[in-house]
């Protein structure tokens, strides 16, 4: 998939500064330019992907396992840490602003700045199970289209 003029691109090929935090063959991890709290980190896949819908299942794997153990760090790193966030925005009214998937790990503590405002009412159990049905029949389609099946139970390691 093509780039077009992609800032995390030009990151991943050294083509633009970032201050790097980790780098592999497959996933790239740098400071967030504008941090919502110090420590703030983006981990992106090196290969473009717009969205979850273009990531390859692995490499969203190893995505989520370096932001895993980053967030681990933060907390041993001296930065004030007293919580985390992993975030991650798939598409414009997700709030996503760079379109080239990265997942956000900050550090969090208490009075930091960073909110996210919801209805987080309780909700109806028969709405519950209907909304539960819904995304059953996407996993559905979803296996059907890509002709994989649903993932395994994942083995201990």
């Amino acid at each position: 998939m093509p780039d077009h003029g992609c800032v995390f691109c030009a990151i991943a090929r050294g083509q633009a500064e970032a201050s790097i935090v980790f780098e592999d063959e497959w996933v790239l991890a740098f400071m967030d330019l504008q941090p919502v709290t110090p420590g703030h980190l983006l981990v992106i896949p090196k290969a473009h992907a717009e969205g979850l819908e273009d990531l390859r299942e692995d490499i969203g794997v190893r995505v989520w396992t370096v932001a895993h153990r980053l967030g681990r760090a933060l907390r041993l790193s001296g930065l004030r840490c007293e919580g985390v966030n992993l975030f991650l925005a798939d598409g414009e009214a997700a709030f996503q602003e760079v379109f080239h998937v990265h997942l956000h790990v900050f550090p969090r503590f208490q009075g930091d700045p960073f909110r996210i405002e919801a209805d987080w009412r309780v909700r109806e159990r028969h709405l519950l199970d209907e909304t539960a049905a819904a995304v059953r029949s996407g996993i559905t389609a979803l296996e059907a289209a890509s002709g994989v099946g649903p993932p395994g139970v994942l083995e201990q390691p």
